[in-house]
């Protein structure tokens, strides 16, 4: 499960570019440019980029409201998501879906959901589909430590685990559903423990370390692959930001934000290459800044792109 050098340097980059993309979006919501809301992952960089960096390219995944770097990581075209955000005809969904509605289908991403654990029974559909077809392709399903106390949770994994399917379900545990704490929302440690009541491996890992995630997902992703079943992978994290823009986090404390900040997956990781010598500090401060590069020509590329005309606003309006 060794990555080569040249592929921990990608990680970095995709880590740096979902930074980038945040940090950008959330200053352009500011500005006005950016309407409705959004869910940041400022932070949780790691969980998104080393569970996708198990996958074949040729796999899928489902995303949450607070996908943006599932989408970067899948190998999303920034020009087209920046476009989506700011409601441009050349973003992924034509500017109709906006922050939680991105798809990708053609990457592999199925799409993002605005429904809280609304992407964990698709993924039964989608892992029944694949073992149908006899494709040994996996479908990487996210969703957060909310979601898992849900009932459309316990029973998707009943009927994964019941059907085999080659299904990887990764909860990314920010620590808050909301504003509910996790301390309060269960009576377990670890979220990961709930596999055992489906008769499926569950598995706790530190979410902010990047190839930690990286070597669990592995190991479920090719457990299932090869017709093993469902895993259930916790992705231990925090988000620095509030659940949303209109949250005014009045549940946590500074010096909370603060001690999880010091965990910083991107500066973690950037000390690891390293110290490891795959990277010196220019090449790593090349390396972000060429992220950041990126985001800025995409904010170009959506603002010199054209609104949707009125005369197709309501084509993909089913009902």
């Amino acid at each position: 499960m060794t990555l080569s050098p040249e592929r921990k340097r990608e990680l970095l980059c995709q880590m740096y570019t979902i930074r980038a993309f945040e940090e950008k979006a959330e200053e352009l919501y500011a500005m006005g440019k950016v309407h409705g809301t959004m869910h940041l992952s400022i932070g949780m960089e790691a969980s998104a980029v080393g569970s996708i960096a198990a996958l074949r390219p040729d796999d899928l995944i489902l995303s949450t409201h607070r996908g943006h770097g599932h989408c970067i990581a899948k190998g999303a075209d920034l020009n087209k998501m920046m476009a989506e955000f700011m409601g441009k005809e050349t973003g992924y969904c034509r500017g109709r879906g906006g922050s939680m509605h991105i798809a990708d289908v053609e990457s592999g991403n199925l799409g993002a959901n605005g429904v809280v654990a609304g992407g964990i029974p698709i993924a039964v559909g989608v892992g029944l589909g694949l073992k149908m077809q006899r494709r040994d392709q996996i479908i990487l399903c996210f969703f957060g430590d909310g979601a898992a106390n849900t009932g459309a949770f316990h029973e998707s994994l009943n009927m994964a685990a019941i059907w085999s399917l080659p299904v990887v379900y990764v909860c990314e545990n920010n620590q808050y559903a909301m504003s509910l704490s996790v301390r309060k929302a269960f009576a377990i440690e670890r979220i990961s423990d709930r596999a055992a009541a489906y008769g499926i491996p569950g598995v706790t890992v530190d979410g902010n370390d990047v190839m930690a995630v990286y070597e669990a997902v592995k190991k479920a992703v090719d457990r299932a692959r090869a017709g093993g079943g469902p895993t259930l992978v916790e992705n231990v994290t925090y988000r620095w930001r509030g659940h949303s823009k209109s949250d005014v986090n009045r549940y946590r404390t500074r010096e909370e934000i603060e001690a999880w900040k010091k965990k910083c997956p991107i500066k973690r990781f950037r000390a690891r290459l390293i110290e490891e010598g795959i990277l010196t500090e220019e090449e790593a401060d090349r390396i972000r800044d060429e992220a950041y590069a990126a985001v800025d020509a995409a904010v170009a590329f959506a603002e010199a792109s054209p609104e949707p005309s009125l005369d197709t606003i309501e084509e993909g309006v089913y009902a």
